[in-house]
């Protein structure tokens, strides 16, 4: 990881991110004291049991946020898109992050250090309800991901995660084929099932036309029986 102070202003200005909730003269504080973090695929951002750092918010790239259970087998409990936001649980609990990130791809994360994010939530209500606005947002996701992995079957499952996936980073310029390409082990960790599981699975999902798989790319045939199939479980 290399530290800058140039190449993630773009976090600072993009209307999307929570910094547009900031005060000009803030923006300008947090320009002036931000670092930035750049990581190729598959390094880790940070690891269960690290200190937080500060916030870090994605600038480019896609990240994985899983924690490790039974046999060292991986969960995967968030992905992260560009302006979201990481490490913040832990720093607000003033615990050890509980989860390990990993960038699927070259990334840039915008961090600003616990002492500077106190300092903004202290002097600007906004930012301190959208911060918790986030955290609330991140919390229901959690419990509808809690029930939906306990009680959907494997089918419900795997349609669900596909689902989460093409509303998390969107669909390419043919409007069908996912704009993020996962491992099919990622796939099994992001839907709580092995992975030979997966394998099979989306193979009978592309055997019904509900799907058409090149490589890591998925593409979106059926979202009516898609979603169908997800909401059966």
């Amino acid at each position: 990881m290399m530290q800058k102070n140039i190449d993630c202003d773009k976090c600072l200005d993009a209307p999307e991110a929570i910094f547009s909730l900031l005060r000009p003269e803030q923006i300008e504080f947090v320009r002036e004291r931000h670092s930035c973090g750049y990581y190729k695929k598959n390094d880790i951002l940070f690891k269960e049991g690290d200190d937080p750092i500060g916030l870090l918010v994605l600038c480019d790239g896609k990240v994985k946020v899983f924690r490790e259970g039974v046999g060292r087998r991986e969960q995967i409990v968030r992905m992260v898109k560009p302006y979201g936001l990481m490490g913040f649980r832990a720093l607000f609990a003033e615990e050890h992050h509980i989860a390990t990130a990993v960038a699927l791809e070259d990334t840039t994360i915008c961090i600003v250090d616990k002492e500077d994010l106190m300092k903004l939530i202290r002097e600007n209500s906004d930012f301190a309800i959208g911060l918790i606005r986030s955290l609330a947002t991140d919390l229901g996701f959690s419990n509808r991901r809690t029930v939906a992995l306990t009680q959907k079957h494997i089918r419900g499952r795997l349609a669900e995660s596909i689902i989460f996936l093409k509303d998390t980073y969107g669909l390419e310029d043919d409007e069908s084929t996912i704009k993020i390409f996962l491992s099919r082990e990622d796939i099994a960790n992001l839907s709580n099932m092995t992975t030979s599981n997966a394998i099979r699975t989306l193979s009978t999902f592309a055997g019904e036309g509900v799907i058409s798989i090149s490589g890591r790319k998925i593409k979106i045939l059926d979202m009516k029986k898609l979603d169908r199939i997800s909401t059966l479980g």
